[in-house]
């Protein structure tokens, strides 16, 4: 059994890419440079948007941080990202989520160029995606593949099954998953609704949980061998912690570990990776990777 480490290689990842920023910036080339907007004080996104500055610094990066108080009208933040839709310096920016509950967010997200979507949130991109064409795909998926590439974990002809169905994780991490140009694998998406969930994810050789529910991974419902990636990270209350709470995984490792080929912890698994793939796709579009 193998612990995928995700802290370990989205900092590996993270100095890659400062040296070809090094190498943009020593031959002419712009500094790539991501802006973040956030509304509010909630406290994960305050820590989400604390930790993608910190990624910037590390990669090489040139960050902008714009913020709102949480009474912020649903024209003013379109005419934000409107100025920075027009803003030729910057080369990705994000709208952290969730907005507050009197803003629309799908009309937040289509609002944003396309081309600046370096979140791969804009139906564009999502489209592009599920056809196989070139375009910022979103950070979680395109980390967790990353893992398994960087891993050596073999994906073609092997079935995939995937907990969750959000926008956000399962639906791509789909579309990925059964793309012959990326996971080449047999997909079945389990969701809420769904009827023998522990039939399905025992027959997964790679089984990917983003439901966001602790511990409802099990030891009955895995394979031996199996390929396990949990993406689940829930606040749990805990009195033994200065924070009063833990992150808890999707997945009981202690007793799924034991049965795993690989396997992801949490924290430390899929979390680091999110933001690290984040700083891929502002590369990407600072070099124009996917959009003249």
């Amino acid at each position: 059994m193998t612990i995928i480490d995700g802290k370990a290689t989205a900092a590996e990842i993270k100095k890659e890419i400062a040296r070809e920023v090094e190498r943009m910036v020593s031959a002419g080339g712009k500094q790539p440079h991501l802006a973040a907007v956030l509304i509010g004080h909630d406290g994960g996104s305050e820590t989400y948007v604390r930790n993608k500055i910190i990624a910037c610094e590390a990669c090489g990066f040139r960050s902008s941080l714009i913020r709102f108080e949480d009474i912020v009208t649903e024209e003013e933040l379109l005419a934000c990202i409107d100025r920075l839709n027009r803003n030729a310096d910057v080369d990705g920016f994000i709208v952290q989520l969730p907005l507050p509950a009197h803003i629309d967010k799908q009309r937040v997200i289509e609002a944003i160029d396309y081309r600046k979507d370096v979140d791969g949130f804009h139906p564009i991109n999502v489209g592009r995606l599920a056809i196989g064409l070139p375009g910022f795909i979103s950070a979680t998926p395109k980390g967790i593949l990353e893992l398994m590439r960087r891993y050596g974990i073999a994906t073609s002809g092997r079935k995939c099954v995937i907990l969750g169905r959000s926008n956000i994780v399962g639906k791509p991490m789909a579309q990925l998953m059964m793309q012959k140009e990326y996971g080449d694998t047999t997909v079945t998406v389990c969701h809420s609704h769904s009827t023998d969930i522990k039939e399905e994810c025992r027959r997964a050789d790679i089984l990917i949980s983003a439901i966001g529910k602790p511990d409802f991974v099990t030891a009955d419902m895995v394979k031996p061998g199996a390929v396990v990636i949990d993406v689940g990270t829930t606040r749990v209350p805990d009195a033994t912690k200065k924070s009063g709470y833990r992150i808890a995984g999707d997945v009981k490792f202690d007793e799924v570990a034991p049965l795993c080929s690989f396997i992801s912890p949490v924290p430390g698994g899929v979390g680091p990776m999110t933001i690290c793939t984040l700083m891929l796709n502002t590369l990407a579009a600072a070099k124009h990777e996917y959009y003249d």
